[in-house]
């Protein structure tokens, strides 16, 4: 089992998982974060510390998508091991439904 980030992430981002992750498996895109599957001791600290409830557990029905993205652009983007700022307008997105069909963007974020 490994933990993967879903599409609540996107256009939130809030970074309070890369705060308690032991092992830096996070890795920024410029409007998501994703978890490294190989890297990822399986912990579970990151998962209760979402305020979006975006980071779940593989083994969850329908993570199959978000498994393959997590493992696709951890290899692509940037990692991050500290907290930054999250989006201005993250409180606007956090209650929206379909946000990878309207604003997963594929370019990497800044990493730490």
């Amino acid at each position: 089992m490994t933990y993967v980030v879903t599409e609540a992430c996107i256009k939130c981002k809030l970074m309070d998982c890369i705060e308690v992750c032991p092992v830096d498996c996070f890795y920024e895109g410029e409007n998501m974060l994703v978890i490294h599957p190989d890297e990822c001791i399986d912990c579970g600290v990151c998962e209760p510390e979402c305020p979006v409830d975006a980071i779940k557990p593989d083994t969850e029905t329908g993570m199959e998508k978000w498994l393959v993205l997590n493992k696709d652009f951890s290899i692509k983007w940037p990692n991050i091991t500290l907290k930054g700022e999250p989006p201005v307008d993250a409180k606007e997105f956090e209650t929206v439904t379909d946000k990878y069909e309207k604003f997963f963007s594929p370019k990497p974020g800044q990493g730490t």
